[in-house]
């Protein structure tokens, strides 16, 4: 755990920091579509990304969900932070979109090591004002971009993610991550493949564009 948490965050945490996290982390793997926090959980500890992706998503009052963004290795999710300190419940679901490797944080080190350690405080600053700007960009996408538009970003985003410009993925999967219908985006991603932006296979998408 050591070597990997040297790899992905040594660039980022004084030693002493790296030392104990490794002492009280304790490390989890996730496969790919596993819930990892689900909404109305209380939040005990404090994750720390170290391979892998998680998407990040809300749902409705009916259930239905929409993506807000994804956390990528060296990333940690700064609505868990909020949930840990102001002991409320979770209101968000993250869900691994590949395998996942993290490691897990006690919620009662994360106050205390933003008066010890200048790096944790730095880190967890970052991380809430990169979650803000993924946020906006979030409300902005749906607020501002066609349904077409929207269905494209979100399949470059999730290429990038997963490093694979080929997707296995459904229409109904992509429907329900954009709170949209089925038809709807059937229809769109032939449009996307007709402006050779994407190619359409029996169970997978290719993204063109990046």
């Amino acid at each position: 755990m050591k070597s990997d948490l040297q790899l992905n965050f040594g660039y980022l945490f004084e030693q002493d920091l790296i030392e104990e996290i490794a002492q009280i982390g304790i490390p989890k793997k996730f496969f790919a579509d596993t819930t990892i926090i689900e909404l109305g959980d209380f939040i005990k500890s404090m994750p720390l990304l170290i391979s892998g992706a998680i998407k990040i998503l809300r749902e409705d009052e009916n259930g239905d969900e929409l993506v807000l963004y994804y956390l990528e290795k060296g990333d940690t999710c700064a609505m868990t932070l909020s949930c840990c300190m102001g002991q409320t419940k979770s209101k968000i679901r993250a869900v691994a979109e590949t395998d996942v490797e993290l490691i897990l944080l006690p919620k009662e080190k994360m106050t205390d090591w933003l008066s010890t350690y200048k790096t944790w405080q730095s880190f967890i600053l970052q991380s809430y004002h990169n979650r803000v700007e993924e946020l906006l960009q979030a409300v902005d996408t749906i607020a501002f971009l066609k349904m077409d538009e929207r269905i494209f970003k979100y399949l470059k985003d999730k290429a990038m993610v997963n490093n694979n410009d080929e997707l296995a993925t459904t229409h109904k999967h992509i429907a329900e991550d954009l709170h949209t219908s089925r038809v709807v985006v059937s229809r769109l991603l032939k449009k996307l493949e007709n402006e050779h932006k994407i190619k359409l296979f029996r169970n997978s998408i290719r993204v063109l564009e990046l």
